[in-house]
């Protein structure tokens, strides 16, 4: 029996309404307090109907319920909270209700003034926003309204990167401890006759910190301004980004419970809905965050390369593929899903070549085990991606020797072969600042299985060579294991 947990996880409680659409809200509150492992409770203020085209109603849960949710969290010793944040409050009555809780419980908390969803819609009340400005705003540890959020807080205009931190100061004076101004929804006026000029240069999503004031006898300090940037993710236009802003500041929350420094918090939160929008999911005309995209593409990442060598294992213990390996040597390699580039690949570091006792892995002539890597194989990594683009779930490929015996029992085991003649390969226009995938030379075998999968998608892609180029099989399938079964059964229908 598996022991448990021995450490106390960090106990973080969000303060939001219920987005059904999944994108927002609470749910996105959850989604990223999983994600960076700690234990989330939630609080439910307001039951929205949401979705792409906007909110459709609020139901408002009674604020006596939301007093008691707290409670029953805070009174539980076995839950109790390190730390809090607050999304959508919706009214004056709730928001008095929950600025009493954290007064009462002294909780630090992480304020996200939540006025509108960002596909359309109030999310709080017209007459609510001030008491929010006076009564909670004072609360919390630090606060993170977005552009247009610190605009209607502030009451200023905010155009240039100087008027973002003249609404930070007036938002401090207003009683914050510390404000963060998010400046990732500066794109949206793009578009405008106003420029915001959220960072230095272009494409460039900035953040605005200002830290808590040193007040001296008979006047204010000075003020302590960070700017924390990363490259901006354009989204098209016409689309919505939804649930950035919730997973910004659950995320804050998380390292603040976790006892980093603000800035440090700050920029570690940004830093994970900055992935988190990068793997974000297209669902009609908004582009919805995925907080776990980065931990279960680590996840895949690792049975990748166990599975590559796991197929591996498989064919040193065939003693028929000996035979299949090429003059040239083979590799096998097998992509990650939803792989983008040749560093989502994982192959042999090096190839497999023929040995006078068996196969060896590796450059030299010794028997070499675990080296496996992602991009460490250009040819094999081109193979697989290109087929990916004609099926996406054939993420596994090897070559192996050309030999019409060898085709002969491919089309006896069931597999459709398809070819493509290298004479016939276009010549393609270098690129003058060419990449990893966009000069002639990286350029053939992309070609090639397109060319072989114009009429149907093939399980054998084969070409005859060319001068200096030796002949070639190529298998594929949806897993190296599968792709080594494959293998083993040719080499079996073959020479046994």
């Amino acid at each position: 029996m598996r022991a448990r947990r021995a450490e106390r996880r960090r106990r973080v409680m969000t303060i939001a309404g219920s987005d059904c659409g999944g994108g927002a809200g609470v749910q996105a509150d959850i989604k990223t307090f999983a994600a960076m492992d700690v234990y989330g409770t939630s609080v439910l203020t307001a039951i929205t109907a949401q979705n792409s085209y906007g909110v459709h109603a609020v139901h408002e849960l009674p604020v006596e319920f939301v007093d008691a949710q707290i409670a029953a969290i805070i009174d539980d010793s076995g839950l109790g909270v390190d730390y809090a944040k607050t999304g959508m409050l919706y009214s004056t009555a709730i928001i008095n209700v929950v600025a009493d809780a954290f007064r009462r419980y002294k909780i630090p908390f992480v304020l996200d003034p939540v006025i509108k969803a960002g596909a359309g819609g109030a999310l709080l009340e017209e007459d609510a926003l001030n008491t929010l400005i006076e009564v909670l705003l004072p609360l919390c540890t630090v606060v993170t309204p977005n552009l247009q959020d610190a605009r209607v807080i502030s009451g200023l205009e905010i155009r240039t990167m100087e008027e973002v931190k003249e609404a930070a100061i007036e938002i401090q004076r207003l009683g914050a401890e510390a404000v963060i101004i998010k400046g990732g929804h500066g794109h949206i006026d793009r578009d405008s006759a106003i420029k915001i000029e959220i960072a230095a240069g272009t494409g460039k999503a900035t953040d605005l910190l200002l830290l808590h004031d040193v007040v001296e006898a008979g006047g204010e300090g000075e003020r302590k301004f960070v700017e924390l940037s990363l490259p901006l993710i354009d989204i098209k236009p016409g689309n919505v980004l939804h649930g950035a802003g919730c997973s910004y500041s659950a995320a804050l929350a998380v390292e603040l419970a976790n006892g980093k420094t603000l800035r440090d918090a700050a920029a570690s939160a940004k830093k994970f809905v900055y992935n988190a929008i990068s793997d974000g999911d297209a669902v009609s005309d908004i582009v919805v965050v995925d907080q776990t995209r980065g931990l279960l593409k680590d996840a895949d990442r690792y049975w990748t390369v166990e599975n590559v060598k796991e197929a591996i294992r498989m064919l040193k213990k065939d003693k028929y593929f000996y035979e299949l390996i090429p003059e040239v040597g083979t590799n096998i390699g097998m992509a990650i899903s939803r792989a983008e580039n040749e560093k989502d690949v994982a192959a042999v570091d090096g190839r497999i070549v023929r040995m006078k006792e068996g196969i060896g892995i590796g450059m030299g002539m010794s028997m070499t085990h675990g080296c496996v890597d992602f991009g460490v194989s250009s040819h094999v990594a081109r193979m697989i991606l290109a087929m990916m683009e004609q099926d996406k779930d054939r993420r596994s490929a090897i070559n192996v020797r050309y030999s019409q015996e060898i085709l002969a029992a491919c089309k006896e085991l069931g597999m459709k072969i398809g070819s493509f003649e290298r004479d016939k390969e276009p010549e393609f226009e270098l690129d003058p600042e060419p990449d990893e995938r966009s000069n002639t030379k990286m350029r053939t075998m992309e070609w090639g299985v397109r060319e072989a999968s114009n009429e149907f998608i093939p399980d054998v892609i084969f070409d005859l060579g060319a001068i200096g180029k030796e002949p070639m099989v190529r298998i594929f399938g949806n897993t190296a294991v599968d792709v080594a079964e494959r293998v083993n059964r040719i080499a079996m229908f073959v020479y046994k």
